[in-house]
C-alpha cells in the first residue's frame, strides 16, 4: 500500500475514468498536452497542433491494440486531466502516468490500476521513468527491484523497476 503524502489528502474525485483515446476529441486533448505544467515533466517537444495532436493520439491508438499494452485518457468528474498507458519500452514494458494539475492527487489511484492491467496482461516485470525534474520517490524504491538512472532521448530520468507480482505480495 503507497502511504498519501499530506498535499494529497484533500484531493477528492467522485468518479475515475479510463477512455479509450477513440473516444476523446483531439481537440480536447491540446490544451492539456500543451500545458506548461505538464509539457515540463515530459521530454522536449515542439507545441502541439490540431494536425500534430491528432497524430500523437493515432500513435497511442496503435501502441493500444498491440499485445501487452493499454493506453487510456484519463477523465476525472467529467474533465479530461491527462492519459496513461502500459506500452513498449526497450526493456520490456514501461508504465506512463502524464496527469495536469487539474488531477494531482490522482496518481496513486491511476498507478494502482495500472499495476492491475499490467498483472492481469501476464507483466512480470514494469518500468517507470521518471524525469529528473521530478523528485526521487522512496516508496517507489523500496518497492523496485532495482532503481537506475538512464536516459532516453538526450534527457536524464530515474528508472524504477517493479516487479509485477511482488508488489501484491505486499
Amino acid at each position: 500500500m503507497l502511504p498519501s503524502p499530506p498535499y494529497w489528502t484533500s484531493f477528492t474525485m467522485s468518479r475515475l475514468e479510463f477512455k479509450p483515446f477513440g473516444d476523446v476529441r483531439a481537440e480536447d486533448f491540446l490544451p492539456l498536452v500543451n500545458d506548461e505544467t505538464v509539457r515540463k515533466h515530459l521530454i522536449d517537444h515542439p507545441p502541439f497542433d490540431a494536425a500534430s495532436v491528432r497524430i500523437w493520439m493515432d500513435d497511442k491508438i496503435r501502441i493500444d491494440m498491440l499485445p501487452g499494452c493499454r493506453v487510456r485518457a484519463l477523465v476525472i468528474d467529467g474533465a479530461l486531466v491527462g492519459w496513461c498507458g502500459i506500452q513498449p519500452d526497450g526493456e520490456g514494458v514501461e508504465i506512463a502516468i502524464v496527469i495536469a494539475k487539474a488531477g494531482w492527487g490522482a496518481g496513486i489511484a491511476i498507478f494502482k490500476e495500472m499495476m492491475g492491467w499490467a498483472r492481469s496482461m501476464g507483466h512480470r516485470e514494469v518500468l517507470f521513468h521518471l524525469l529528473d525534474t521530478r523528485p526521487a520517490y522512496r516508496f517507489l524504491a523500496r518497492r523496485s527491484t532495482r532503481v537506475k538512472k538512464t536516459t532516453l532521448s538526450g534527457r536524464g530520468f530515474t528508472t524504477y523497476y517493479l516487479s509485477v507480482e511482488q508488489w501484491f505480495a505486499d
